[in-house]
């Protein structure tokens, strides 16, 4: 009798054996060097999340104090984050010109503790005007974009070689988003009652945390300024301008961003049109929030299971979807289920797109050429959202929505002019030669 009833629980432990070995070749992140990595991209990317705490009551404040049009207001987002499209000289003066022997982790003190003074000099403005606030915005998100040239540097240059872009850019875009659901919520609050300079107060206390990561645990090796290697970084630099593929995935980036959306103008949507409160948009945002982590969730092992060439096709016919979408956001059931269902669906799109210019960029100039990339995107991002406010004043929600799915439908005609298999192919190479090294 023993014996006949040891076998069933045996084959349970079987079973639940391989389901446990399943799960765990899942996790990306097996080795104590990779979780460190990963821990430090999760946070320094929370605290680069709550930048976004102000930018409601500020789109509040713009509309309410200045009398800004959704367009103005835009234009306005437009000018304060400039620092975020010349990233690439970040890059290269980090990859060139070390810092008191470091190429990342002394500007990564040094800019995190710009941004935090920037954001405690808004909070402690006795009566902001357009040019201050336009002024000290400015110089906030100049420390923020440098570091996330740094962070994302360091990103590409650990994580290409061990196969983790994707897994660790899922993390970045994860903890993100796990700030916004804060956003969000304290956000909204802060909207509702006007609170702006609370609102920078706060938010200047993030930067401090990404400077104590950057003294804690980013470990790098000391480097001097060395001739020799700023010419072969230059040579790398002149080979890579000429590479073709490193421009079609700049202009692939720049059609998918690049489609009117709705920016600041849906904040004006949704409180003069259907009404809603400062308080239930930080909740909406909130709830959005949850889905682009749910989507960052998804994305990490999608990653390394699906051709990215496939995934990037789902992914724009998903965006399409989702944007049609929007034509049913009536009321706050229908925006607190599309917010949500859209956010998860919209982070798998940008991190498969980010996840393809971190497979493109060339070696040796990772920083560089990441940056590049990243600022074509925030310049689409940008351009797109000034274009859609605009379109939001001149024809409404309706029209802009249809403009909007119609021009990211068009990015399906360029995957074929992009070689996405060319790329990831390698890529890949890269990581085995890295892995049998």
């Amino acid at each position: 009798m023993g014996p006949m009833c040891e076998l069933p629980d045996d084959g349970r432990g079987t079973r639940w054996s391989r389901v446990r070995a399943r799960l765990g070749r899942l996790h990306p992140f097996q080795t104590p060097e990779a979780q460190r990595l990963a821990l430090l991209f999760g946070v320094v990317y929370f605290a680069q999340g709550m930048y976004e705490l102000p930018t409601q009551t500020l789109t509040v404040t713009l509309k309410e104090r200045f009398g800004l049009s959704a367009g103005q207001a835009a234009t306005f987002f437009a000018i304060t984050t400039l620092p975020w499209y010349v990233k690439p000289l970040y890059g290269l003066l980090s990859d060139l010109v070390p810092l008191a022997g470091r190429r990342r982790q002394s500007y990564l003190l040094l800019t995190s503790g710009l941004a935090a003074l920037a954001g405690a000099a808004v909070a402690l403005l006795p009566e902001p005007t357009y040019a201050r606030l336009a002024a000290l915005v400015t110089l906030m998100g100049l420390g923020l974009a440098f570091t996330d040239v740094l962070v994302d540097a360091l990103m590409v240059e650990t994580g290409r070689p061990l196969g983790l872009t994707g897994a660790f850019q899922a993390v970045q875009w994860a903890s993100i988003y796990a700030a916004a659901v804060l956003v969000g919520v304290v956000g909204g609050e802060l909207a509702e009652r006007r609170a702006l300079h609370a609102a920078f107060g706060l938010a200047a206390c993030f930067p401090l945390v990404s400077f104590t990561m950057a003294l804690v645990v980013v470990r790098e090796p000391r480097c001097a300024a060395d001739r020799a290697a700023s010419r072969a970084t230059w040579r790398a630099v002149r080979e890579a301008l000429a590479a073709r593929e490193v421009w079609a995935v700049a202009g692939f980036i720049l059609v998918w961003t690049f489609s009117p959306s709705f920016g600041p103008a849906f904040l004006y949507y949704q409180t003069d049109v259907l009404g809603f409160s400062q308080r239930y948009i930080g909740l909406l945002g909130a709830l959005a929030a949850v889905g682009f982590m749910t989507g960052a969730v998804v994305y990490a092992p999608l990653s390394r299971r699906v051709p990215l060439a496939r995934l990037i096709r789902w992914v724009i016919g998903g965006a399409v979807a989702g944007t049609l979408a929007y034509l049913l956001y009536r009321g706050p059931v229908s925006a607190a289920l599309i917010d949500t269902v859209f956010g998860a669906v919209g982070m798998i799109a940008q991190l498969a797109f980010l996840d393809l210019a971190a497979r493109a960029c060339p070696r040796r100039v990772e920083g560089t050429f990441f940056a590049l990339l990243m600022s074509v995107y925030n310049l689409g991002v940008k351009g797109s959202q000034v274009t859609g406010g605009y379109l939001y004043d001149w024809l409404g929600f309706t029209p802009l929505v249809l403009i909007s799915a119609a021009c990211t439908a068009l990015a399906w005609l360029v995957v074929p002019l992009v070689r996405i298999d060319r790329i990831e192919a390698r890529a890949r190479a890269e990581a085995a030669a890295v892995a049998g090294a």
